[in-house]
């Protein structure tokens, strides 16, 4: 846990190392942590947190890094891996030194001969990346607290990441990868670098990327055995240098999987930390109930009630995050980390992107279906409707062959191959919430990629980059740093992810079972009550129920208040027509959605707008 800053001044600054300092000292999450800061002429590059700082010096080369190798056993010798960067770059560049490091990283790498600063973020985004203009040149962060405190960046929000905040889904928030949520910072995507040249002229660059390769051919057992190797080898990798790591641990198949790759490895049972809700609609307590039968050594349940000081932990929250936060499952988690943090463990591992590349989600099924529709494949697909019918209804959101065709319409675009739809029912629901005064969201469209032929590789790709993934990738980084804790994602390897999108759709679902091939890797490793637990309740929290009772009164207060109303975001009418029927849904239990997640984006950036 640590965080990097960066600073430089084109045309000189005597206080360039007071920059970088105020930068580190906004950046640091705990009391105490380390700093140490390499200037060169007009160039400042610091690092913060615990432990020995991840800075390098070799003649004009100076890096500073934020993250973890996990393949330093193929990668130059070097005492730590900010060492080992500036040996790859002088041997290969900066793009061919990325792309022979497979771990979570960012960094900032200053090249004093070319006169050259590159900033750079793994595959994935599991660490974070800022850059701004400043009144002396460019600071590059790792949040953007480094970069409030430099001369010339505003705290003004960005008026359009705001809208989309207030009024679309929380899928719409991170479409934009390359913007943050305030005006002057702007953010570096997941697999990109930023290079400023003598000047401070900013150019960005692609250093990795998925492409369109052949599906694999061979059978289903076959590619198990290749999946259950790459898999054990990540957890394996992270594993190495973590320090009394522990697990979050829910019903499902992905932590359960990381946890069971853990104890296969080491031959030991893990800790394992899992948020347990008084509600039994979302407590999953007896889904975990398998794992517990010697794969886990200590389970540490983090109860949250009904009745929970909800503003009281949104204000920490986005005090931790620098932002509002997208979601209320991430506050289940921040109560999961800070409990971690205080039974002093070093490390918490997670199942994050099991469901992007197993095709976990309810959603993907109508991408798999609309790949059998292509393919023409129409008995196929009746069948796996039927599958998908009688392993999933639900009393709200129903299973059944109109469903089924509904949701291919919907979402799919049959005008391309693999095209996918923005679900606009879902992107529009709450914009006549928001005010045009504020920003106009008429025509808005989110930006979708198609790099694939196929529907689900292109929803999956589309989650990984745009929707799903980096709020959570987000939301897990500040709340492990915030607590001084290392973060570990074991599906978000780069071998696993380019493996999986070579795997064909069969193998992902199939007769109505999502994850088939993770399900066939893990026989023998997970408890096989896990294993082929068909139904999914899903990563989430009883946000419904605390948006009641003095929940609720406290959100009526904040929208009721003057500083609510002329900030001018929302509709106020409409607002408080949603409260109001969100508390009758709630109170008379109607089998329809509630507004539980508009009311957490609301509170979340109200707070959040309130601290600026």
């Amino acid at each position: 846990m640590s965080r990097i800053v960066a600073v430089v001044a084109p045309n000189g600054s005597p206080g360039i190392r007071d920059h970088c300092v105020a930068g580190l000292a906004a950046a640091a999450s705990r009391p105490g942590w380390n700093q140490h800061v390499l200037v060169d002429g007009s160039v400042a590059l610091g690092w913060t947190g615990a432990g020995a700082p991840g800075t390098s010096r070799r003649g004009g080369l100076l890096a500073v890094l934020d993250g973890r190798f996990f393949n330093r056993e193929e990668l130059p010798p070097a005492a730590n891996d900010a060492e080992c960067l500036i040996a790859l770059y002088e041997i290969h560049g900066i793009e061919g030194a990325l792309a022979r490091i497979n771990g979570d990283f960012s960094f900032a790498l200053y090249d004093g001969a070319a006169g050259r600063l590159y900033g750079a973020r793994d595959r994935f985004g599991l660490k974070p990346l800022y850059w701004a203009r400043t009144e002396y040149g460019v600071a590059l962060a790792s949040r953007p607290r480094a970069l409030l405190v430099q001369p010339g960046v505003s705290r003004t929000p960005d008026r359009a990441f705001v809208a989309r905040f207030a009024a679309c889904h929380y899928r719409a928030i991170d479409n934009l990868p390359e913007r943050s949520p305030y005006a002057d910072i702007a953010q570096v995507p997941a697999a990109t670098g930023v290079s400023f040249d003598a000047a401070g002229a900013a150019k960005s660059f692609a250093w990795w990327g998925l492409v369109e390769l052949p599906d694999f051919p061979e059978p289903e057992d076959e590619l198990a055995e290749r999946y259950r190797l790459l898999l054990l080898d990540s957890v394996r990798r992270r594993l190495e240098g973590s320090r009394k790591p522990a697990f979050t641990l829910s019903g499902g198949l992905d932590s359960s999987s990381v946890l069971s790759c853990a104890f296969a490895i080491t031959g030991q049972a893990q800790t394992a930390y899992s948020s347990v809700y008084a509600d039994p609609t979302f407590d999953e307590s007896a889904d975990i109930e398998p794992m517990l039968g010697g794969k886990v050594s200590d389970w540490r349940t983090v109860p949250l009630g009904n009745d929970i000081d909800l503003l009281g932990i949104v204000a920490r929250m986005v005090e931790a995050h620098d932002e509002p936060v997208a979601t209320a499952t991430w506050l289940a988690h921040f109560v999961l980390a800070e409990k971690v943090a205080g039974d002093r463990r070093g490390a918490l591992f997670g199942g994050l992107g099991g469901d992007e590349l197993n095709a976990g989600e309810y959603e993907y099924f109508f991408f798999r279906f609309a790949d059998l529709r292509a393919a023409g494949a129409e008995d196929e697909l009746e069948h796996e409707i039927g599958c998908w019918a009688r392993h999933h209804d639900h009393p709200i959101w129903r299973k059944n062959r109109e469903a089924a065709l509904a949701g291919i319409a919907r979402l799919s675009d049959p005008a391309r191959a693999g095209g996918v739809r923005t679900d606009r029912q879902r992107l529009e629901r709450y914009w006549p919430a928001l005010s045009r005064e504020w920003y106009d969201l008429t025509g808005y469209e989110l930006v979708l990629d198609h790099p694939f032929i196929s529907a689900l590789k292109n929803r999956t790709y589309q989650d990984i980059f745009r929707e799903t993934a980096p709020c959570c990738l987000r939301a897990e980084d500040r709340h492990a740093t915030h607590f001084g804790l290392e973060r570990l994602d074991p599906f978000f390897d780069h071998r696993l992810v380019e493996f999986m999108f070579r795997v064909p759709g069969r193998h992902k679902i199939r007769d109505g079972i999502t994850k088939r091939l993770l399900r066939a890797a893990m026989s023998g490793i997970l408890p096989e009550a896990t294993r082929q637990r068909v139904k999914k309740t899903g990563w989430n929290a009883p946000a419904h129920i605390w948006f009641t009772g003095r929940g609720l009164d406290r959100v009526r207060d904040m929208v009721a208040s003057r500083a609510f109303r002329e900030r001018g975001v929302y509709e106020v009418t409409e607002v408080e027509r949603l409260i109001a029927e969100h508390a009758a849904l709630v109170a008379e239990a109607q089998p329809r959605a509630n507004h539980m997640m508009f009311l957490w984006q609301l509170v979340t950036l109200e707070t959040w707008m309130g601290s600026l």
